[in-house]
């Protein structure tokens, strides 16, 4: 394994990083047109607005328990996009007993349906937690740092916010409703806030109903004002076979008019919904909005608006659009969301999140070129990783691509183990684990993990350490390997090497399964049951992702 220090990269800073573009998904056609989904890759409940100079846009997402949180995407042409940071460092910053709260994994909880907003030289993100209330961030430069969440409003069940700063300055927040919490759904709610939108001023009004009728689940409301009309677009009909819905009114209490204005039709672009509409300074209206592809999670798709109706139909008469010319731009750079990692920085790479609030133990980049992630303690009686936070993974990136990682498995006691894994409510991860003298490679398979079921183990080769400590404190035994997973049509093989050059095929085929309200993702694992023990600890000198 690599051991070239690299102290040069430490006084750099994160703005290093180069323009990524991806081998397995890459939507610009290069020849002015573009290619649906523009990310795809799970940035569930999108939102997008225009910066400062108006040739900028930032996106953000739901980013749930997942950690760092609050993802902020960066396109000068709303086709090619990188990321350039998250707004949440944790979940949540400043308030002690909700950052203890989210120190274990609270699956499909935290950052529900954000909305980003440009006003008044500010860049803001609201967004509910069903349950602990409406949270806001705030900076004036958002690839940079975010000030400290605002509890905006406290209490159970909100969830979907969009604030809209009026002419004349007053604030109102639209929002839905989790039934899981508040014990009814399907309607909008908006109220005026304090100006500086930290503080209600205003009871809720009911603006829209969607119950017993085909306007059920309608949430993710947005809100917006054009030509004297406010709007609210807004999704409904349910995630996977929904549709998108605009509505307008001459007050922000309505009462509202409201009509389709995107749906499946005769495409194969199921539920197009949930997301933000974007008026550029060509003039030109664009809306950005989820598709579900069930494993692989919520995609991202960009289709043109037309208002010459008084209302913005989407795609071509309201039916999605898989290729169509590019908006009108001042950047012809092609640019995707970084896959592959080289650990070749002193800071974690913005593909990566935790599965809780980090804690130092989990693991942390190092001066030699790699990552290491330490063993986890697991629990008496554990049965699965559903509660394991150091997972570190990323979103899948495209339908078919594969995974290569050589990594040092290095082990101070008995059981321990770490390897590459793919995630959700079932997994199945690829690991070398200690076994006396020796290791084992190991596939740990679970169906139903989010049910608390077992995972099932299948010992799958003998390895020979390839190192070992020749000191008499403490000593440690070693494993370098290379593990690769292969997807195509939501199913995982596995294979490894130990020259990098010829892989063999293991272990069981697996199929992929999304995790709650997220698609699969893929990373690392290390772990142990032995709670007395030293760590051992997976160490990442790369990883690779290619067709």
């Amino acid at each position: 394994m690599r051991r070239t220090i690299i102290l040069a990269l430490i006084a750099l800073p994160i703005a290093i990083y180069a323009q990524y573009r991806s081998e397995v998904w890459s939507p610009d056609n290069g020849d002015g047109t573009y290619t649906n989904p523009i990310i795809n890759a799970d940035y569930s409940d999108p939102d997008v607005c225009v910066g400062a100079s108006g040739e900028d846009y930032y996106m953000t997402a739901s980013s749930f328990q997942c950690v760092p949180g609050l993802p902020i995407l960066h396109s000068r042409d709303l086709v090619n996009w990188e990321i350039v940071g998250y707004a949440l460092k944790e979940l949540y910053t400043g308030d002690a007993e909700m950052v203890e709260h989210f120190s274990t994994p609270r699956h499909g909880d935290g950052v529900w349906a954000p909305s980003i907003r440009y006003h008044d030289g500010e860049y803001y993100i609201y967004w509910g937690d069903p349950d602990f209330g409406v949270y806001m961030v705030k900076t004036k430069d958002p690839a940079g740092e975010w000030e400290k969440p605002v509890c905006v409003i406290k209490g159970k069940g909100y969830i979907d916010t969009t604030p809209l700063w009026d002419d004349d300055g007053r604030c109102y927040l639209v929002n839905g409703w989790a039934n899981s919490r508040a014990k009814f759904a399907s309607v909008l709610t908006v109220r005026e806030l304090s100006a500086d939108g930290t503080r209600p001023i205003g009871q809720p009004v009911i603006v829209f109903d969607g119950n017993g009728t085909e306007n059920r689940t309608c949430e993710g409301p947005k809100f917006y004002k054009r030509d004297g009309w406010y709007w609210i677009m807004c999704p409904a009909g349910g995630v996977p076979t929904g549709f998108q819905l605009a509505m307008r009114a001459k007050s922000p209490y309505g009462p509202y008019d409201h009509k389709i204005v995107l749906e499946q039709g005769k495409t194969s672009i199921n539920g197009p919904h949930q997301g933000g509409w974007i008026h550029t300074k060509y003039g030109e209206d664009w809306f950005i909005h989820f598709q579900d592809k069930e494993a692989y999670g919520r995609v991202i798709h960009l289709n043109p608006v037309d208002w010459s109706s008084g209302w913005p139909i989407m795609g071509k008469k309201g039916e999605p659009v898989t290729t169509h010319k590019k908006p009108r731009s001042c950047s012809s750079v092609i640019v995707n969301p970084v896959e592959s990692d080289e650990f070749d920085h002193p800071v974690m790479g913005r593909q990566w999140q935790w599965h809780a609030n980090y804690d130092e133990k989990f693991g942390m980049p190092t001066a030699f070129g790699t990552f290491r992630i330490y063993t986890y303690k697991l629990s008496e009686g554990w049965k699965n990783f559903w509660e394991v936070p150091n997972l570190l993974l990323q979103k899948t990136p495209a339908d078919e691509f594969t995974v290569t990682t050589q990594l040092r498995m290095t082990s101070k006691a008995d059981g321990q183990f770490g390897g590459l894994i793919m995630m959700g409510l079932d997994y199945s991860a690829l690991v070398v684990r200690r076994i006396g003298k020796e290791f084992q490679l190991v596939q740990m398979t679970c169906q139903g993990a989010d049910k608390g079921k077992a995972q099932t183990e299948r010992v799958l080769a003998t390895l020979k350490p390839t190192a070992e400590d020749k000191i008499d404190y403490k000593p440690g035994i070693h494993e370098d390997i290379y593990l690769r997973l292969k997807v195509s049509d939501s199913k995982v093989r596995f294979s490894y090497s130990l020259n990098g050059k010829t892989f063999t095929d293991c272990g069981d085929e697996f199929r992929m399964k999304e995790g709650k309200w997220i698609g699969a993702k893929f990373g690392f694992v290390a772990a142990e049951s032995n709670a007395k023990a030293d760590r051992g600890w997976v160490e990442a000198d790369w990883i690779r992702v290619t067709k």
